[in-house]
Order: structure tokens, then sequence, then C-alpha cells
């Protein structure tokens, strides 16, 4: 039975990570449950059996980003602990686009695009996501304040925001015009603006 058991959540993580590959090759309304089951090399029947729907699929793969986000897990890498890992994790968004040679976007922010007002559960999901992220890099804005080594009238929340939403912006933009340089241009005008709010500490 146990083993069963691990053979089913193999399968279902294998159906939910090549769907996560399509979605962000390809978007989510141009793929099928028919291509992922092709391409997972499982069954409709094992398809239906953990996903009722492609809604159901789609909540699937989010949850999954949103289980890595929180755990410091897979290619996001949101601990931020210092300026140097905000740095890297700019340089990390830009050298994943990159290597899909600027033909693809943010894989949530991929399925964000598609968004519609008749998708408010997935656009919950996506909410969690970013709410999530957000706090990940506040939490390090807040750690600066507190030390004195941040502007005291500061907005953590904000400034976390303007960094999530430079990226999702400056990505677009980077697959529409394949153009990686653009992205690494507003990159450096996000960082240092941010920087700005940083305090110089006195030298011993």
């Amino acid at each position: 039975m146990a083993e069963r058991s691990a053979r089913g959540n193999d399968t279902r993580r294998k159906i939910i990570a090549v769907a996560a590959e399509l979605f962000h090759r390809q978007g989510v309304r141009s793929t099928s449950p028919d291509q992922v089951i092709e391409a997972s090399g499982t069954g409709k029947g094992q398809f239906y059996h953990y996903f009722k729907s492609k809604e159901g699929l789609v909540h699937a793969v989010l949850e999954t980003y949103l289980e890595e986000i929180r755990n410091g897990d897979g290619p996001f890498g949101y601990d931020v602990e210092s300026w140097k890992d905000l740095e890297r994790w700019f340089a990390d968004q830009i050298a994943r686009q990159n290597r899909f040679r600027m033909t693809r976007g943010c894989p949530f922010g991929t399925i964000g695009n598609e968004v519609t007002e008749n998708d408010e559960l997935i656009r919950q999901d996506l909410n969690l996501i970013f709410e999530v992220a957000k706090h990940r890099i506040a939490t390090f804005f807040i750690k600066e304040k507190a030390g004195g080594r941040l502007d005291p009238r500061t907005d953590e929340a904000q400034l976390a925001d303007f960094c999530l939403a430079t990226m999702q912006g400056a990505m677009l933009m980077g697959k529409v015009k394949r153009s990686r340089q653009l992205v690494e241009s507003v990159v450096r005008e996000a960082l240092a603006h941010v920087k700005q709010y940083a305090r110089a500490q006195p030298r011993p």
C-alpha cells in the first residue's frame, strides 16, 4: 500500500512538473489536459484522479511554486539576508530568463498575464504567491531598518512590492523585445533606487 501511495505521489508530481513547464513555455490557455497527459506519459484516468479539472491543475502548479518560495526550495531564491543577496535575487531572475533565450517571462507571472475576471481562484493563488514573496523580501528591509541601516521613513512592504513589480515588468518587456540588455538596465536602475534608502554606517 505504501509503495502504491509513493508511486501515486510520484505520478502527481510528474504531472505538475510537466504542466508547469508547458504553462511557462506556451501559457495556460494554449495548454490542454491532453498535452499534459501525453508529455507526462500518464493516462487520462491518472490525470483526472489527481486533478478534477484544468483549473485544479493550475492551482496545484501555483501551490507548488508557493511552497518552494516559502521553504526556500527550487529555483526562485527568495532568501534575502543582505544587499548582496538582493542583488543575487535580481541577477537570478535575469539568468533564468536568459536560459530560455529571453523567450519566457516569470513562470507565475506568465500565468498571471492570462488571468481574467472569471479566474478568481487563480487570481487568489497568484496574489498569495506575491504576498509571500513580498514578505520574504520585506523581512530583509525590516531587519535593515531595525539595525539603523535603512531610512526610518521607509515603507518596507512598498519597497518589496517595488522590487517584485519592477522585475515582473522588466521580464515582460525583455521577453517582448528579446533583450537581456533591457532587463539588466532596468535592474540597475531599480537597485540604485532601492539603495538610496540605505544609510551609510560609521566606521569603527
